[in-house]
């Protein structure tokens, strides 16, 4: 049974909020905006399958009432299998709309993908793996602005760090932060022997000012000279910039632009992203166990999946899913990936509320 005063209660906070954002005094609020602004995203689709859940309900008990009529009868009995299977249908949307959301799913994301181990493949490897998350976002319909990269001497990305938005980027990509690995023969390998590389990807919501507050005083900010590969594209003006958080230990350093102004925001916007990771992390260290159980760790330590191009296939280890298609896997079909891993993770959760 759904818990219709539970949904009945989002639906008024829904319109309540809706109310308060048309309200002069929170117009001229920036942070109180940004949060209801959130907590309508965060209410939209429910109160949205809700309204469509109780027109079907209404229309389905119409129907109900109307098999005493002779005239009608023979019509509503087609209809009621019909509104019955959507009841149904909108009935189970709802018991996942209701589970337990993360407050960051409906975030942009920081996308950080770095290479692992196997030198100059890892390296190529990376940028891999960022060509294929690019061609996803294109296919529907995000936006991927790079913000740092340190490329490698052969081709590939030591590290290249970009910010996804769209919506529910962080939702969608939220399962893609680990260890991925890759299985293939380098276009360097005269002998055709297979290596195995591996590459980092971080995946971090979108942190704004209101989320986290930097003190300046806990900033160290050096300006220095970009460097490039092979001594190309080397900016020789000081407009590399280095931020470093003491307290955390955390260090950024962006150079991609020839402004040493720009480069400074985006390392603030990385940095902001660190921060909020490690808050996150931190608040759900105590559900470790319970995390892993779902669908891994998440941690960047764990490998999460492999990409072997000698079968053509793609094996997601935490649900021992295997897939023979990898050829459109890094062309940007991930929706079956990713739906899997959401899927996991909603019965998960449903079986927990049950129980």
């Amino acid at each position: 049974m759904l818990p219709i005063d539970r949904l009945d209660s989002l639906k008024a906070r829904f319109s309540e909020v809706e109310e308060m954002l048309c309200q002069p005094d929170v117009a001229s609020d920036p942070k109180r905006m940004t949060t209801l602004n959130r907590e309508r995203s965060d209410l939209l689709e429910v109160v949205e399958v809700y309204d469509r859940y109780r027109e079907v309900g209404a229309q389905l008990a119409d129907d109900k009432e109307a098999l005493s009529d002779p005239e009608l009868r023979e019509m509503v009995e087609e209809e009621i299998p019909v509104l019955e299977a959507q009841l149904d249908e909108l009935e189970k949307q709802l018991e996942v709309l209701l589970l337990p959301s993360d407050p960051n799913d409906a975030r942009n994301t920081v996308l950080e993908i770095r290479a692992g181990t196997g030198g100059e493949e890892a390296a190529l490897f990376a940028a891999d793996l960022f060509r294929m998350y690019t061609r996803y976002a294109d296919k529907i319909g995000w936006k991927v602005e790079v913000l740092s990269t340190s490329e490698a001497s052969a081709g590939g990305y030591k590290e290249i760090i970009a910010l996804v938005t769209g919506t529910k980027v962080y939702s969608q990509l939220r399962f893609e932060g680990g260890v991925h690995r890759v299985q293939r023969v380098p276009a360097t390998e005269s002998q055709g022997r297979i290596h195995t590389s591996t590459a980092t990807v971080a995946v971090m919501p979108e942190a704004e000012e209101v989320d986290v507050e930097l003190d300046e005083n806990d900033l160290e900010i050096q300006a220095t000279g970009a460097g490039g590969p092979g001594g190309q594209h080397v900016n020789t003006t000081n407009s590399a910039v280095i931020v470093k958080h003491v307290p955390s230990g955390i260090q950024v350093r962006c150079q991609d632009e020839r402004s040493q102004h720009k480069n400074k925001a985006r390392a603030l916007q990385i940095l902001r992203a660190k921060l909020l990771e490690r808050e996150i992390e931190a608040a759900a260290a105590s559900e470790a166990a319970e995390r892993r159980g779902m669908v891994g760790s998440g941690e960047r330590s764990e490998k999460i999946r492999t990409y072997n191009y000698p079968q053509n296939r793609v094996t997601d280890h935490r649900l021992g899913l295997t897939l023979h298609k990898l050829d459109q896997v890094v062309e940007g079909d991930l929706d079956e990936l990713l739906t899997a891993l959401r899927t996991d993770f909603q019965a998960t959760l449903l079986e927990r509320e049950s129980a």
